[in-house]
């Protein structure tokens, strides 16, 4: 059996002089976009999936939590937490601090969680060192440092 005719029995279309088929072409380049956009997908979640794992993002989330002033304003619970803009300047983290824009609603009003960390090297923690509530209507609350009495 020649060359060529061993690619047309794999169903294969293949032109001695003049290269692969254009279906062949158009079949690699369909698959080569679904496995980057299925890669760019899978990286985009497996980052956002680890940014809420983070000791540094759930201290924020649990003192928004405990905050009834602003869980008031917000009308939760429910909260809902939204994944963060990987774009925006607000985020940023490196080796020893973090800070962070994470988009919250409840069922009245939303807004974003300002938070600002820094990562203790003793204790090997994270720090909170100020967590902010700014809701869609511009009003600002402080949530760390405490400004309510509990």
């Amino acid at each position: 059996m020649r060359f060529a005719e061993r690619f047309r029995a794999c169903g294969v279309f293949f032109f001695p002089r003049m290269g692969p088929s254009t279906h062949l072409l158009q079949q690699m380049t369909i698959f080569v976009t679904v496995f980057t956009g299925g890669g760019c997908g899978m990286m985009y979640y497996l980052m956002q999936k680890n940014f809420a794992k983070s000791e540094y993002y759930r201290l924020a989330v649990e003192h928004l939590n405990t905050h009834s002033t602003a869980m008031a304003s917000l009308g939760a619970p429910p909260l809902k937490v939204h994944n963060i803009h990987l774009s925006d300047r607000h985020n940023h983290v490196d080796h020893t601090s973090a800070q962070l824009k994470i988009p919250v609603t409840g069922s009245k009003m939303g807004g974003y969680l300002y938070t600002a960390s820094t990562r203790d090297a003793l204790l090997n923690r994270w720090c909170l060192q100020q967590v902010t509530l700014q809701l869609k209507t511009g009003e600002i609350i402080e949530i760390f440092p405490a400004t309510e009495s509990l």
